[in-house]
């Protein structure tokens, strides 16, 4: 198991993620296809040319979806009951096809259950960043996540 209890985290504790991942044409075909997207600044290079990127923007549910499970194994992996929300997702830069992602996390609030005794509630910052240290995306998520076993 690689995550960490909710009794093991401190608010402020700050994780650079050592998983990067090099965004591909395929990562950006298959989520758009899958999510039923037309956009076509995701799918169409000749569209995507005339427009004020240039190029093919990759759609920015890749890269929240990739965002989180950049940092599941340092986070939750194997300590989860539930995500329970997701807040204030931005995506400040665009990303494009070749672009490397890496991830940092941030504990911004820890909380006990009410309705749990065996579970504390953790929100995690997450803060997506490309090859040149832009933030391309960033989020809250809060996660019910088991106690250390007594």
């Amino acid at each position: 198991m690689a995550g960490k209890y909710f009794d093991e985290w401190s608010v402020g504790e700050r994780i650079v993620h050592d998983i990067h991942r090099t965004v591909t044409e395929t990562d950006n075909l298959l989520i758009t296809a899958l999510s039923h997207n037309p956009q076509p600044l995701h799918l169409d290079a000749e569209y995507a040319a005339g427009t004020e990127f240039g190029r093919i923007v990759v759609n920015g549910i890749f890269t929240f979806a990739l965002t989180v499970g950049l940092s599941v194994t340092d986070t939750t992996l194997g300590v989860l009951i539930a995500n329970l929300g997701y807040d204030k997702v931005v995506m400040p830069k665009p990303v494009f096809i070749g672009d490397t992602l890496r991830v940092e996390t941030e504990v911004a609030d820890l909380r006990h259950s009410g309705s749990r005794p065996d579970a504390g509630i953790v929100t995690f910052s997450h803060q997506t960043f490309n090859q040149r240290g832009e933030i391309v995306c960033q989020c809250l998520r809060t996660a019910m996540l088991k106690r250390k076993p007594a």
